[in-house]
């Protein structure tokens, strides 16, 4: 009898468990002992809560970024931990999180740096032990951490809500900044060496492989090739040329490299355009100009950003009214447009003004890293004061990079990437890309450029394309919007099969606030640069309403920046 009513005592509580009648953070499972015959230490359980919150659809709400156990791996231990992939923790917290040693993952924000170590039940907080719930694990080759631990660390408010199976977290923290008053990612081992580029105008290919590589560490230690970036892209340019970011964000879309130095070395004015992508680019943000505290998160969050000012030394040895050697401090202000390429490594809001040759207002710098050598400024990085006239109008940081294996094929007409912009006189527009398949394939992602910030968009896939007819055939097939400028990989979260042979077509709807002519285009602006820009490999439309359509090839002779991203079948 007593076996009998222990039995359905275990039934009843695991039909309350699945029909979520009660809260997990309400219970102690150490008091069901005082039931007659109860015998459920957390130990048993424990195990059980987990299979069954486990076996259902778990979600986790990170500051209202939601993931889910049907897409994402993430789970409830054995101890009630919920245990998250630390790879979402970047973008969803806001924080910088990275691998060391293949051991040891550092989280930073606000004022917080914390340490978690693999097996080490107490994690490193501003330098103080402080005990975990669980452990940092890693399994099939990822990371993995109690969000509940990190939450608490870093003032997050917590809940568990059994009903709906779902662990909700928020920032509650009263700071004011997501991040400190100094940052140098020296500090964090997250900037690769600094390099010569000699008597040439390659600022902007060290600058854009400078800040790439910085964006994989320390996880990953690369040297990427500056020629091959220089010239084997497809544009018409030399060693002494010069170039800007979108050249190299061009040659980065659209799979062209990077590539690594000792397969393509610096200054022999030769390239290997034969020579295979080692990363996939697939994500590159446009920071608005002079938003430093956008500069600042991506540098966080993401790594090295790259930028411009006009400098008027042209030599390590140089000292002007500009540039103090002595403190390795430059600040320019003028009506001098930008002539040279930089990475900003980190800043100092408290960077005494009195470091610069020039009378400024206040404090205040960012760290940045240059291109001619070690013997520059101190070993190569100098300090920018906040009031120079052009540091910060133009940035990009790469956000998104990826294994070669991630898509088996791109799709593209645009190989020179966004020269200019198309548009109705107004903030939305159509615009589709038609593609022949080479195999029987899936489309799985398209990607294009956000000319503005706050784009909204929506794509659409034609599977068997015939003509413009076909477009009222569009499946849907992702949605939302993006914060910056820039470009973009959107996964499609149910593929669409292709036939070998077959045409389709890929469409983007496309709103960008006070945007004239949302869409990136590639065309022949008369640059010298663009000589040799192929107009004929592309079969675009655009529409005002998305009913009716007209080639953007006959009418405008342009290509559209829509690429897509296939797996075969």
């Amino acid at each position: 009898m007593k076996f009998a009513k222990r039995y359905l005592f275990f039934l009843v509580i695991l039909g309350l468990l699945f029909f979520g009648k009660f809260y997990i953070t309400t219970i102690d499972a150490s008091s069901l002992s005082d039931f007659r015959g109860g015998n459920l230490q957390p130990e048993v359980w424990d195990p059980l809560v987990a299979e069954s919150v486990n076996a259902g659809n778990l979600r986790v709400l990170i500051d209202n970024h939601e993931f889910s156990n049907v897409s994402m791996d993430i789970y409830m231990d054995s101890h009630r931990n919920i245990m998250v992939p630390i790879r979402i923790l970047r973008d969803s917290m806001n924080c910088s999180i990275h691998v060391y040693r293949e051991k040891t993952v550092l989280v930073e924000k606000h004022d917080y740096v914390v340490s978690f170590t693999l097996g080490d039940q107490q994690a490193d907080v501003n330098g103080k032990r402080v005990d975990l719930s669980t452990p940092l694990v890693k399994k099939d080759e990822q990371f993995y951490l109690a969000l509940n631990d990190l939450s608490d660390l870093l003032d997050y408010t917590s809940n568990f809500d059994m009903a709906d199976n779902q662990y909700v977290t928020a920032d509650s923290s009263d700071s004011s900044s997501m991040f400190p008053a100094k940052y140098d990612l020296r500090e964090r081992e997250r900037i690769s060496s600094v390099r010569n580029q000699l008597q040439y105008g390659t600022c902007w290919g060290f600058a854009a492989v400078s800040a790439l590589e910085s964006s994989l560490l320390p996880e990953k230690n690369s040297t990427f090739s500056v020629d091959h970036m220089v010239l084997a892209n497809s544009y018409h340019v030399n060693l002494y040329d010069g170039g800007d970011y979108t050249m190299g964000m061009a040659y980065l879309a659209a799979w062209q490299g990077p590539v690594y130095e000792k397969d393509d070395p610096y200054g022999d004015a030769k390239t290997d355009t034969k020579l295979k992508p080692v990363a996939h680019v697939q994500e590159m943000r446009v920071i608005d100009g002079k938003d430093y505290e956008a500069i600042k998160k991506a540098v966080f969050l993401y790594g090295g950003v790259q930028s411009s000012l006009y400098s008027t030394i042209q030599s390590a040895y140089a000292s002007d009214d500009n540039y103090n050697r002595a403190t390795a401090s430059y600040c320019y202000i003028g009506t001098r447009k930008p002539n040279h390429d930089v990475v900003i490594i980190g800043w100092d809001d408290n960077y005494p003004k009195e470091n610069f040759n020039t009378h400024l207002e206040g404090d205040g710098a960012f760290i940045c890293q240059n291109s001619w050598g070690e013997n520059f400024g101190d070993k190569g990085i100098f300090y920018v004061s906040y009031y120079d006239t052009n540091i910060g109008t133009h940035n990009v940081v790469y956000s998104r990079l990826e294994s070669v294996d991630n898509y088996d094929h791109i799709y593209q007409s645009d190989l020179c990437g966004w020269v200019g912009k198309i548009g109705y006189e107004k903030e939305s527009i159509y615009g589709a890309n038609v593609f022949t398949a080479k195999h029987d394939e899936e489309v799985a992602a398209a990607s294009f450029y956000a000319t503005g910030a706050n784009s909204k968009y929506e794509l659409y896939v034609v599977s068997d394309f015939k003509n413009t007819a076909s477009f009222s055939n569009a499946i849907k097939v992702a949605a939302g919007s993006l914060e910056q400028a820039g470009y973009y990989t959107i996964d499609f979260e149910h593929p669409v099969p292709v036939n070998e042979g077959d045409e389709y077509a890929v469409l983007l709807y496309i709103s960008t606030p006070d945007s004239l002519h949302p869409l990136a285009i590639e065309y022949d602006s008369g640059n010298e640069a663009l000589q040799d820009v192929d107009l004929k490999d592309g079969e675009g439309y655009i529409s005002y309403n998305g009913k009716t359509f007209i080639n953007v090839k006959e009418k405008q002779d342009c290509n559209l920046c829509i690429k897509a991203f296939t797996n075969d079948r």
